[in-house]
C-alpha cells in the first residue's frame, strides 16, 4: 500500500471549523443532560459535519476506559460509577434532537460481569419507548467474549449491531492491546446467529503499518461471517503520546479499497480518509 509521508496532515484531511444552529443545538443538548460523546473524546475530525446535521454518537458508562489502546484519545484508568439515569437521559437528547438514527458506544468496562451490556439494552428500550421510528446502532465493545452480553444486547430492540475490528491481525499486540482479532470476529458472528434480521457492521482504520494484502484478508474474514456494513478511514494520531503514523493514504487508494470491498459482497461500505464508524451512519441502512 502506497500513501503521502507521515508528517504533516495531508490537503485531504482539512475540515472546516465547527459551528453553525445545528452544531449549537447538539452541543447545548448534549450538555444540558450531562452526556458523553465520542465526538469530543476521541478528537474526531467530523464533529463540525455530524453535529450540524443534529447527529451525535453518545458515549455511555463514563468517560474513562479501562483498557489503554494505542490509537484511542478516551482517558483510562479507574472508571466510574455505572449511571442508572444514563438511558433516560439518552433518549431525552434523542427526542429533543429529533434523531430518526442514533449511534450509542461506550468505553470499554472490564470492571462489569457484562461489561455494560445491560446498559446498552436499557439504553435502546429507553430510546425506543420515546422515539420508536428512531434507527438505533450500538457500537460495542467486545464484552471480553461474553456471548451472553452479546445476546443481551440483541434481546432489545437494537437494528444494527456495530463492533469494530480496528487493523490486522499482526498489529493487536501494537494497537489493541487487551483486545484479540479472532475475540473481535467471535463477538460479530454471534451478533450475527442471535439475530439474523439486524445489520452487522465493523471498522477499520489505516495508515498504522498494515500491508494491502493483510487489509484484503481482513475484508475476507468479515464477508466469511457475514458482516454486512464496513467503514475503513485513515488512523489520525491524537497526541504524541500516541501510535505514530506510518503513512497517510490518499483518497485514491481509498476509493480502490472500497470497491474491492464492494465486489466481497459487503451490503454497504464507506471508505475514505475521513471515514470514522459512525460517519454517515444513517445512510448505512435503507
Amino acid at each position: 500500500m502506497t500513501g503521502a509521508a507521515a508528517s504533516r496532515h495531508p490537503p485531504w484531511l482539512k475540515v472546516r471549523a465547527p459551528g453553525g444552529p445545528g452544531y449549537l443545538e447538539t452541543r447545548a443538548t448534549i450538555s444540558a443532560l450531562g452526556l458523553h460523546t465520542v465526538c469530543e473524546e476521541a478528537h474526531c475530525p467530523n464533529i463540525g459535519e455530524c453535529w450540524g446535521h443534529r447527529t451525535a454518537t453518545v458515549m455511555l458508562l463514563g468517560a474513562v476506559c479501562t483498557r489503554n489502546c494505542g490509537f484511542c484519545a478516551v482517558r483510562h484508568g479507574r472508571p466510574e460509577p455505572v449511571d442508572r439515569d444514563e438511558p433516560e437521559r439518552v433518549a431525552r437528547a434523542v427526542e429533543r434532537l429529533r434523531l430518526r438514527h442514533v449511534v450509542i458506544t461506550s468505553v470499554d468496562r472490564d470492571d462489569l460481569p457484562d461489561g455494560g451490556a445491560a446498559h446498552f439494552a436499557a439504553t435502546a428500550r429507553a430510546i425506543k419507548a420515546r422515539v420508536p421510528g428512531c434507527r438505533v446502532e450500538v457500537l460495542v465493545p467486545d464484552f471480553r467474549g461474553n456471548l451472553a452480553a452479546v445476546a443481551a444486547v440483541a434481546g432489545s430492540p437494537v437494528d444494527v449491531f456495530n463492533h469494530n475490528v480496528e487493523t490486522v491481525p499482526r498489529l493487536y499486540r501494537q494497537v489493541r492491546p487487551g483486545a484479540r482479532y479472532e475475540r473481535s470476529l467471535a463477538v460479530l458472528a454471534a451478533a450475527r446467529e442471535r439475530r439474523p434480521d439486524w445489520a452487522t457492521k465493523t471498522g477499520l482504520m489505516l495508515g498504522l503499518g498494515e500491508e494491502k494484502a493483510e487489509v484484503l484478508r481482513v475484508f475476507a474474514d468479515l464477508r466469511e461471517i457475514g458482516c454486512d456494513i464496513l467503514t475503513v478511514g485513515q488512523y489520525l494520531r491524537p497526541s504524541p503520546a500516541h501510535l505514530p503514523i506510518a503513512r497517510y493514504l490518499p483518497p485514491e487508494e481509498f476509493e480502490v479499497l472500497g470497491k474491492e470491498a464492494r465486489a466481497m459482497g459487503f451490503r454497504h461500505v464507506e471508505a475514505g480518509p475521513l471515514v470514522r464508524s459512525s460517519y454517515h451512519a444513517w445512510a448505512h441502512v435503507p
